[in-house]
């Protein structure tokens, strides 16, 4: 089964780091062509997004996992109501489009309001068919969608950022249907309009599933365990994202300043996309297998072992990135390097949110989503109460150290509480162990390179080199005293 596991991340993997990789390519597109205050702009409305794509779902995504083997109607069931929901939202959105336009500031382009209305109606209906592929192990097609999406994606980003402007320059006479410069930043939204709504055409055959009609007695079920997975889901948008809405208010300059500071965050932020895909992938896996898994034997042996070797390859990564980090700066635009330092923080707190889900497995498992609502709420408590004080006092680092305490802090009380009501014996001492080789590597990097003098990245590649040594030296140890 662990296989299996393996099989189904890289597949989901490969598309994912595939695709998002295309996508973080348009970052350095991005950061050249628009200003620190312009990416700003763009980074605080996928941060409000992120936070609607949440009540969009309402949990039903997972409560459609935890329940499909139990009645055949849970994906109708489930589908419809997100449809109805999506609908609805839509329709609110669109009525008080001013209105909200006026409370942001963006008065005078009313119709970003518009445009995310119209992609998040897309993505978030396209949640149900897109978990029904994972459930049904069809992974080859969940990953050519979500390729297709990117693709279309950067392929509009690249025609209306880079070429139109030149065709323009040259007064081509049919540019003037299909491009006004006057959107500005606009033009990346509607690439991701685009390409969701392509997405969407893609997934209509899994929409046949409505056929079999709505369970009114199931939904009452599914919408118990489902809704405080809206708790946990806020809450970890307010983990990820809220940092991203508070940065534009709480820093002490004028607006302008405040965007450009957030657009240097956000910049940064993408850094630790390496991080963040192969935990998008773990999780693509990881969650039906879990499910699936559950009444095995060796089950909990098994979950222990996935996050002994997730932590070791996450460590990888997280040295990989820090320890390069000279050359992965290349990928931000000038302006937007000098936020640089926060990049190891912000990868070190993913690592922990990739803990995070491992352990997280206890209240999924043992129905009691309501108690990881209150971890996820305890978390959010502390993200809130961090930025507040940490923002004012020291800008965008604080942030990054609110990301940072918020997850370890989280993962500390997910396991202790697990250990309670669903114990799997974790072998914490590895664990933390390979954290702290990880950490260790990384702080001699920066001591020893001023001292060395060596080309840039000959101490990199020896570090790295040592980490991978000792840890075959150690696994090979260990399988033998198991074997």
């Amino acid at each position: 089964m662990l296989k299996k596991l393996v099989s189904q991340t890289a597949i989901y993997g490969l598309s994912s780091i595939f695709g998002r990789f295309l996508n973080y390519l348009l970052v350095p597109l991005y950061t050249h062509y628009f200003t620190a205050t312009e990416y700003g702009v763009v980074s605080e409305f996928y941060a409000y997004s992120g936070f609607l794509s949440v009540f969009l779902l309402l949990g039903f995504e997972t409560g459609y996992f935890r329940f499909r083997n139990d009645n055949d109607k849970a994906y109708s069931t489930a589908l419809s109501f997100i449809l109805l929901l999506n609908l609805s939202i839509f329709l609110l959105l669109t009525t008080f489009n001013t209105a909200i336009s006026n409370s942001l500031n963006y008065t005078t382009h009313s119709e970003y309001i518009f445009y995310f209305a119209l992609i998040l109606t897309f993505d978030s209906i396209a949640a149900l068919p897109f978990a029904r592929l994972r459930a049904e192990n069809r992974a080859l097609r969940f990953a050519s969608i979500k390729i297709f999406e990117i693709l279309l994606t950067v392929t509009l980003s690249l025609f209306f950022i880079v070429l139109c402007p030149k065709l323009q320059a040259q007064n081509t006479e049919w540019l003037h249907y299909v491009y006004r410069p006057e959107i500005g930043v606009g033009y990346i939204f509607l690439a991701n309009l685009f390409a969701s709504s392509g997405k969407f055409l893609f997934l209509i055959p899994q929409l046949k599933g409505l056929y079999l009609g709505f369970d009114w007695q199931l939904f009452k079920r599914m919408a118990r365990y489902s809704l405080p997975i809206v708790v946990i889901g806020f809450a970890g948008i307010i983990n990820e994202m809220l940092d991203r809405v508070l940065l534009k208010y709480l820093l002490p300059y004028d607006t302008a300043t405040n965007l450009a500071q957030l657009g240097i965050y956000s910049a940064c932020y993408k850094l630790s996309i390496l991080m963040t895909l192969f935990i998008q992938a773990f999780r693509y896996a990881a969650e039906p297998f879990f499910f699936s898994y559950a009444k095995n034997s060796d089950a909990k042996i098994i979950y222990a072992r996935v996050l002994h070797y997730f932590s070791i390859f996450c460590v990888f990564i997280f040295l990989l990135v820090t320890l390069y980090l000279d050359f992965f700066k290349y990928f931000i635009g000038e302006e937007f390097r000098s936020g640089l330092h926060v990049v190891p923080i912000l990868l070190l707190a993913n690592l922990f949110l990739g803990i995070y889900i491992n352990l997280s497995i206890w209240y999924k498992l043992s129905d009691k989503t309501l108690m990881g609502a209150v971890v996820s709420l305890f978390g959010a408590g502390l993200t809130i109460t961090l930025n507040l004080f940490w923002i004012p006092e020291f800008g965008y680092t604080g942030s990054a150290y609110a990301t940072l305490v918020c997850y370890a802090a989280m993962a500390t009380l997910s396991y202790f509480l697990g250990q309670k009501f669903y114990r799997v014996d974790y072998d914490v001492k590895i664990v933390l162990g390979y954290l702290i080789l990880g950490i260790g590597l990384y702080f001699a990097n920066l001591q020893l390179q001023p001292l060395l003098h060596w080309q840039v990245g000959c101490l990199p590649s020896l570090l790295m080199l040592l980490y991978c040594l000792i840890t075959v030296f150690f696994e090979r140890r260990r399988l033998a005293r198991t074997a």
